[in-house]
């Protein structure tokens, strides 16, 4: 039995590794990045740290998530979270639209908010300039950084760490994250009226997962980046739309090379996505409802070729996000038109179907007696029953073919801090 519940929830594979934990109790938790396991949190073995972890508990969104405090009004919502507004568009800045994802639009929006007034900073993520395989959570002021963190990446990431950071200041700052991350964020400022008030504007990208540093040394060899070399960048998405996977690189006499690149599709479907943690196998929220905005790829009309002019699918959850979206649209920072509120299903039907199977994949871990997050108010068994019969075979019976491959009953060890 663990000493503490943080390190409970990573020995069982519920941890999302969003750092909330972290940035919350940064004296007594820190996140450590694992090749295998991913970014991870380790409690330092004491009364505070102890202490700390039971407190943390109550930002988890690893081992809990309550849909009920959503405003569910009828069936598009209860699978999808609010929608309150949709759109499809793209960065008004040729710039950040060709760097973005898709069409730039998370990167336009946190440049509205910022030059605009409404923030004073950005919290994201970028990779970490020291080493471009990795990421780090930052807080831009400026352009500048946020071009740092245009574009997918493709690997752990913790932004919720930025949490402490942004308690201790005195500044306004709008997240953006993955889901589970904002997921996080939304339960400490529920709980945190100052830290509300100082994250003021929440934008989730949508997320099929995240694979592990493995998965990147994977792709790293498929663009044929030479072990000895010294990685400058890796570009998983962007530079068009979807954009290959490429990544640039100097040889040991200074010389600056650029890799082969590879379609995204290939990139996502061969190598990294068989390398996501389990807890990404059963997540029930993969675009954000708990954010005001919600970001992704529009691939009910998907791009002509890799390289394709970028669009997005804006999705507005709040009222607030909604008035985000409308002001940024007026000030000319982003070009959108509105689209009807089942577009969300015709652009991510895979989605709809992996949070269906998450039902089936839950009862299969209850059944073998592994320990499943606590999900309340997500209509999970309605989404299961409209799978089909093969669909529904496949997310108990896989799941417990996972369990026996990967042997999921035994603890996940992430090294730990303190005597």
């Amino acid at each position: 039995m663990s000493a503490d519940p943080i390190t409970s929830v990573v020995e069982r594979n519920l941890c999302t590794g969003c750092g909330g934990c972290a940035g919350a109790f940064p004296n007594a938790i820190r996140m450590l990045e694992d090749p295998v396991h991913g970014r991870r949190p380790v409690v330092a073995r004491n009364d505070e740290g102890r202490a700390a972890s039971k407190a943390a508990m109550a930002i988890c969104s690893g081992a809990n998530s309550d849909w009920s405090q959503l405003q569910i009004r009828d069936q598009t919502e209860a699978d999808w979270g609010p929608i309150l507004s949709t759109w499809e568009g793209w960065a008004a800045d040729p710039e950040i639209r060709l760097k973005g994802s898709s069409g730039g639009a998370v990167t336009a929006l946190a440049t509205f908010a910022l030059h605009f007034g409404q923030v004073d900073g950005v919290a994201h993520v970028a990779a970490r300039q020291d080493d471009p395989r990795l990421n780090e959570a930052v807080i831009s002021r400026d352009r500048v950084g946020l071009m740092r963190g245009s574009g997918s990446r493709y690997a752990q990431a913790s932004p919720a760490e930025l949490v402490g950071e942004i308690t201790r200041g005195a500044d306004q700052v709008a997240f953006i994250g993955k889901p589970c991350d904002v997921a996080s964020v939304r339960r400490a400022t529920g709980q945190d009226n100052e830290l509300a008030a100082k994250i003021p504007l929440t934008i989730a990208i949508f997320c099929a997962g995240a694979p592990n540093l493995k998965a990147t040394d994977r792709l790293l060899d498929r663009l044929e980046v030479p072990k000895g070399g010294d990685l400058i960048d890796l570009r998983y998405r962007g530079n068009g739309w979807p954009g290959l996977m490429q990544a640039t690189w100097r040889d040991k006499s200074g010389v600056e090379h650029l890799s082969k690149g590879i379609p995204y599709a290939e990139g996502w479907g061969t190598i990294l996505q068989g390398e996501r943690r389990w807890r990404c196998n059963i997540c029930a929220d993969h675009t954000g409802a708990f954010a005001d905005i919600s970001v992704g790829d529009p691939w009910h009309a998907p791009p002509q070729g890799d390289q394709d002019a970028g669009r997005s699918l804006i999705v507005a959850r709040t009222a607030k996000g909604r008035a985000v979206v409308e002001a940024a649209i007026r000030a000319g920072v982003l070009i959108a038109e509105p689209r009807s509120r089942d577009v969300i299903e015709d652009a991510q039907p895979n989605l709809k179907k992996t949070h269906g199977a998450a039902w089936g994949r839950i009862a299969a871990m209850r059944v073998v007696g592994l320990q499943t997050p606590h999900l309340k108010g997500q209509r999970l068994w309605s989404l299961w029953l409209r799978l089909s019969t093969k669909q529904k075979l496949q997310s108990v019976l896989g799941t417990w073919k996972r369990i026996l491959r990967n042997r999921l009953w035994r603890n996940v060890t992430i090294a730990r801090i303190g005597p």
